[in-house]
């Protein structure tokens, strides 16, 4: 493992110090991503506490979800940023300076999503992406991800509540955004039609 990738407390909010304390408590065991994702841990790290992380030597990054006029800040300071926004990669890394993206899109359309970020600024490509983005965080990820690799039969189709599958409707879509784009992209060889009652929710914890 090169690093590993960190995120803040998402029920026990703490203090500004407390992040501090926390983050570099981690990272003394070893290089570390800093996740910032306010929308799942209902508190921001502030620019201020990451450029005090960012100084220390296991500090490997950011990966960023508070859109690309940040990134753009930490990269012109010298800070790695990846975006964890699919829908913003493509100018987060050829505008704001990001290196790449942490990416949900990727683990159904690898090799499209490492043209997109690796060959020069592609807006068609970043088009022909988008719908199938929105269709991943339709809700909240990793219910579409899950949903789409049970599709393609890469994984059984097997959730554990809280989560629960796409419904038919939601499916129906997908595969024809797969179609679109070409199963051959994908680390699926077809696209299974599944029926609500072929998904197994698991209840026992």
């Amino acid at each position: 493992m090169d690093a590993s990738l960190q995120i803040n407390p998402y029920y026990g909010k703490t203090s500004s110090a407390g992040i501090l304390q926390h983050f570099q408590a981690v990272m003394d065991f070893g290089p570390a991503i800093v996740y910032n994702v306010p929308a799942r841990t209902s508190q921001d790290i502030s620019p201020d506490i990451m450029q005090l992380l960012a100084k220390h030597e296991n500090f490997a990054g950011v990966k960023e979800c508070e859109g690309n006029d940040r990134i753009r800040a930490y990269t012109d300071d010298g800070i790695v940023c990846w975006t964890g926004n699919d829908d913003e990669a493509h100018a987060a890394r050829y505008e704001a300076g990001a290196v790449g993206v942490i990416s949900v899109t990727s683990n159904v359309v690898p090799g499209l999503m490492n043209d997109l970020m690796s060959n020069g600024p592609n807006p068609e490509l970043r088009d022909r992406l988008l719908p199938l983005m929105k269709w991943l965080f339709a809700q909240p990820n990793p219910i579409g991800l899950n949903t789409m690799l049970a599709m393609l039969g890469c994984i059984e189709p097997v959730f554990r509540l809280p989560y629960v599958p796409y419904d038919s409707d939601l499916r129906a879509e997908g595969a024809a955004l797969i179609q679109a784009l070409g199963l051959e992209h994908t680390p699926g060889q077809a696209i299974c039609d599944i029926d609500d009652d072929q998904f197994k929710i698991l209840k026992d914890w």
